[in-house]
């Protein structure tokens, strides 16, 4: 993920109550990745969408879950027994499971809407168990597997693969390897990047993915220039995400937003082809302003 050079962003200043909230996206932004509060960031973005709530009760929920893991595993050095309390108790106690049935359902990538209805979607849902995983001070991260999101555990040499979407069962290599030709086609093949863990950032942007692409196929490009915002105060710098909400905007009649966008996008694009199509876009862009 390219974190060259941030842009100044047009945070929205008319709703001074969600001021808060863009300001940890703003943190979290400039943190390292390693530095990054998943927790307060993943639900700035749901408080965001749910501003009836507060954040106090989720993180104190949070730390319940975290808690009762600890709890359930009396052998703490035993990868198998860390594996088990993670599935006991976050499917288990707190009967968090995902979304077999309203999969599309955009409550289901809200971190906020997930815990107060117990299911999501497989990211939303791993984000739960790697909060609670890292809290006991396990190795635990997101995997870059295709098209389900699935998590690692680590313990010196032993690794286990869970899938919180389904209990946070173990998942064996022909397991993975019938899930990767169910996305990939019968040809594909297990290689050692769809076991290497992603950062905290591709993460939370993989969570605002999903409702950015949901809210362009249904036409919603406000909904959409929202998320892309999102997404550019979590990963600044980032030149594909800057030319995608250059687009939204510049099909909104955004003129002035579009333009800031793809000028950002022309500063940061390592690729030609994409820093060629932002100039392009910045030339029809300032025709329109003159």
């Amino acid at each position: 993920m390219d974190q060259k050079k941030p842009h100044s962003l047009h945070i929205p200043q008319n709703e001074p109550e969600l001021q808060a909230y863009y300001a940890v996206l703003q943190t979290a932004g400039e943190a390292r990745d390693e530095d990054m509060d998943l927790a307060g960031a993943a639900l700035a973005l749901a408080l965001l969408d749910c501003q009836d709530r507060s954040a106090a009760p989720y993180h104190e929920h949070l730390a319940a879950i975290a808690s009762a893991v600890g709890g359930a595993c009396p052998v703490a050095e035993d990868i198998d027994a860390r594996a088990a309390a993670l599935a006991t108790v976050i499917a288990g106690q707190f009967g968090y499971a995902g979304d077999q049935e309203n999969y599309h359902d955009m409550q289901n990538a809200n971190l906020i809407r997930v815990i107060d209805r117990r299911k999501g979607l497989p990211v939303a849902i791993s984000i739960l168990y790697i909060l609670a995983a890292r809290a006991q001070g396990w190795d635990c991260a997101g995997l870059n597997f295709p098209g389900h999101f699935l998590i690692r555990l680590e313990l010196g040499n032993a690794r286990r693969i869970l899938d919180p979407f389904n209990g946070g069962q173990v998942v064996e290599i022909a397991q993975l390897r019938g899930l990767l030709k169910d996305v990939a086609g019968e040809g594909a093949e297990l290689r050692p990047e769809h076991y290497q863990p992603i950062s905290n950032r591709d993460m939370l942007l993989r969570l605002l993915n999903n409702i950015k692409g949901r809210a362009i196929h249904a036409g919603d490009l406000p909904r959409a220039a929202g998320i892309l915002l999102r997404m550019r105060m979590i990963s600044p710098g980032t030149a594909y995400l800057s030319y995608e909400h250059g687009a939204v905007h510049a099909r909104l009649g955004n003129v002035p937003e579009a333009v800031e966008a793809m000028t950002a996008c022309a500063e940061q694009a390592e690729d030609a082809r994409l820093r060629q199509y932002a100039e392009q876009a910045l030339k029809q862009l300032r025709l329109q302003m003159n």
